[in-house]
């Protein structure tokens, strides 16, 4: 009996507090985007808030625009788990300067990733390949498809925003002058399976891509480096600017990608706001967990599974050894 009252009375002591961390927390709405890691990131989260922290959590359906919107005029979904923020940059400054807002922490260690690519396999033959000058002084290599006499740069698929900019990278490095000519792949799956394409065959390859995404992960391919290291005003200013008529060559600045939630949430559950302001992925881990996805066919659930019981050592980082020990349970 001396050995169990201590115990019996720690347990009464706590149990008021463990139920007033639930009431806190209380129902949680979770946008579930419409692409592959988001939905991933938010199946992570509704099952730490609801098996860790006892919040009511749920998912409800999201993208990028719509949900900036609710959460800033309705002040939900109360969790955004991956907002490409730039998107709508100044309409979340207003929220946040109107205390409806908050950022958690960025969702990605290193930002969206975007820059022109060669598979690893010809820089492991020839390390120059990984720097713009090693590329412009082998252009010939990059044989384009249809005409043997000219070099081959996969761009970006007509339309998107990151054609401009890879145009007008293309211009500032003066590819053409060395031979190149810029193709456009059609649409996103033409891009990838050209990537596919080559690395089935071992043959050489140079073009834009971004990351995090499922061909990086299953691919291994090494991000050229321009020598100009990165200016932000200049890329902002012109290269994503079709009128650019002086473009420089800058390397592409990280996308900014955040966790953002509403002040509401932020101040019924500050333990779970602590838990999002640490999770983070890098690119590198999301790259594979994307191919995984693919791979398999797997949805946001499925793969949160996998994540939540393979990749243990990241996220038991996001959480204390109480809260780890309660979602080990439920896994």
């Amino acid at each position: 009996m001396r050995k169990l009252l201590p115990a019996t009375l720690l347990l009464l002591a706590t149990a008021p507090f463990a139920s007033q961390a639930a009431e806190e927390c209380g129902k949680v709405t979770i946008a579930d985007m419409n692409w592959n890691s988001a939905s991933l990131i938010a199946n992570v989260d509704m099952f730490i808030l609801k098996n860790g922290f006892g919040c009511d959590a749920e998912l409800i359906p999201g993208d990028t625009m719509p949900t900036g919107t609710s959460m800033i005029e309705k002040g939900e979904p109360d969790i955004a788990p991956e907002l490409w923020s730039n998107s709508l940059k100044a309409a979340l400054d207003r929220g946040v300067e109107e205390g409806r807002l908050r950022f958690a922490a960025p969702v990605f260690a290193e930002g969206g990733e975007e820059g022109f690519w060669v598979p690893k396999y010809m820089v492991d033959k020839d390390p120059s390949l990984a720097t713009i000058k090693g590329v412009l002084k082998n252009a010939s290599l990059f044989t384009h498809p249809e005409d043997p006499d000219k070099s081959a740069f996969y761009g970006c698929p007509a339309g998107w925003n990151c054609q401009i900019s890879s145009g007008n990278l293309f211009n500032a490095m003066k590819f053409g002058d060395a031979g190149f000519e810029l193709i456009d792949p059609g649409s996103s799956a033409g891009l990838t399976g050209s990537i596919a394409s080559a690395y089935e065959k071992k043959e050489p390859w140079f073009g834009y891509y971004w990351a995090p995404t499922a061909v990086l992960g299953k691919y291994e391919m090494v991000k050229v480096d321009f020598g100009s290291g990165v200016d932000a005003e200049h890329f902002k200013a012109c290269i994503t600017n079709a009128e650019c008529e002086n473009p420089k060559a800058t390397m592409y600045p990280p996308s900014a990608v955040d966790t953002i939630i509403t002040e509401s949430f932020a101040k019924r559950s500050p333990a779970a706001v602590e838990y999002l302001s640490k999770r983070s992925f890098s690119n590198a881990q999301m790259n594979l967990l994307l191919a995984w996805m693919e791979e398999n066919q797997a949805d946001g659930e499925i793969a949160m599974e996998h994540f939540m019981k393979n990749y243990s050592d990241t996220w038991m980082q996001w959480v204390g050894s109480d809260i780890a020990k309660k979602v080990k349970n439920a896994l």
